[in-house]
């Protein structure tokens, strides 16, 4: 769920690689300026696009509506969550409304008593259904999404995650195939931190804020998204979050700032986390993003990148923004160097990452309500 809207996120072919769409190699020139002895590469054998270009830099993620065509951009990984299975509910012929059908029908959920009890193994089994049939048409990772109610219970989104994994396993779905979305409250990154430990990936989302960020990488979280968009948003309506009047006083976009300064952090301490890019809006963003690990894109962004065709004599630089060796020079304080607990990433969250935060908490647990909702009046359901 981006923005209000269902997406499907893609991957390269890469093992390694989370979540990409990899066009061919880039045949544009790729510089950071016209000077000879820049530090960038260049890269100069032909009539290429923008997409190809900025390719080289980042992982790019079409950030596409399940329902859409993906023939101009083909997924080649997913997400799976309660908006995903709303949106397969209302499309009686979607290839994936016999998985939520067959999760409606299963016996261990039947057998239980306690309604509240049954409609969550309900949700679970047709999470894990539609999961397991993604896994079947994408060759990259399928992440699913983790009950937002249990966003401030460390042990309940453990136990959630064990649960759905073990139901991925009983469908042959490995773990090395599966992310786990978790928001990124302290009890949400302790729980992040224990999974990573077992083995099992994790993806930590809702990230509004440097200290979310650090305290992410901290606990070794696979992925790592923020929100540019939405922090500019902020931005432009509020005032008296510390983090973010300090980005504007250095007259810096402070959604692009927060990235820059995550990246470099992951970058220069050696952390293993990918950070994503999300709710990018249009090509100046992604161009100011060149670097990170992945940049979520909308449709109408790719498809002008595409559409732009270069050439080597036209004078076009791509400028590389982030890279391990602009993070070894960046300068934090002693602060943002702490170790990262309970109660000074709480010290350190300002407005803006708590009123967002429980924004995109509301907007989840809204959505699970209303699949329970709809569960409970189509259960049990026809044709079974």
């Amino acid at each position: 769920m981006q923005d209000g809207k269902l997406r499907l996120l893609a991957r390269s072919a890469s093992p390694k690689l989370a979540f990409s769409c990899r066009p061919p190699l880039p045949r544009i020139r790729a510089a950071s300026n016209s000077n000879s002895n820049s530090s960038f590469s260049s890269l100069d054998t032909g009539l290429s696009t923008e997409l190809d270009a900025v390719s080289s830099f980042s992982e790019i993620v079409p950030d596409t509506v399940v329902f859409d065509d993906f023939e101009k951009f083909p997924p080649t990984a997913a997400t799976v969550s309660s908006s995903l299975l709303l949106g397969i509910c209302s499309l009686p012929d979607t290839i994936f409304r016999n998985a939520v059908e067959m999760a409606l029908a299963d016996r261990g959920c039947y057998g239980l008593a306690n309604n509240e009890m049954r409609l969550s193994c309900f949700v679970n089994k047709a999470l894990v259904n539609v999961g397991s049939d993604l896994a079947k048409l994408v060759p990259g990772r399928v992440s699913t999404e983790v009950d937002a109610r249990l966003a401030y219970d460390t042990h309940g989104i453990i136990h959630k995650v064990h649960d759905l994994l073990n139901l991925y396993s009983e469908l042959n779905v490995p773990p090395e195939r599966l992310l786990f979305k978790i928001p990124s409250t302290w009890q949400g990154i302790e729980a992040s931190r224990l999974l990573e430990s077992e083995g099992i990936q994790t993806h930590l989302t809702f990230v509004y804020s440097f200290a979310q960020a650090a305290a992410a990488a901290q606990a070794g979280a696979s992925v790592i998204q923020i929100f540019v968009g939405r922090v500019r948003d902020w931005a432009r309506n509020h005032s008296g979050d510390p983090e973010v009047d300090a980005a504007l006083r250095r007259g810096e976009d402070p959604g692009l700032a927060l990235v820059t300064k995550a990246y470099n952090y992951i970058h220069k301490y050696g952390h293993k986390s990918k950070l994503m890019a999300a709710a990018v809006r249009n090509k100046q963003d992604l161009f100011s993003l060149l670097g990170v690990d992945y940049i979520i894109a909308p449709l109408k962004v790719l498809q002008s990148l595409k559409e732009s065709i270069t050439a080597p004599d036209e004078k076009y630089s791509f400028v590389r923004r982030l890279s391990p060796e602009s993070a070894a020079i960046y300068n934090f304080s002693e602060e943002e160097l702490c170790k990262w607990d309970q109660l000074t990433l709480a010290s350190a969250m300002g407005p803006a990452s708590v009123e967002l935060l429980a924004a995109g908490l509301d907007g989840y647990v809204n959505q699970a309500k209303r699949v329970e909702e709809l569960f409970g009046k189509i259960w049990p359901p026809p044709n079974v």
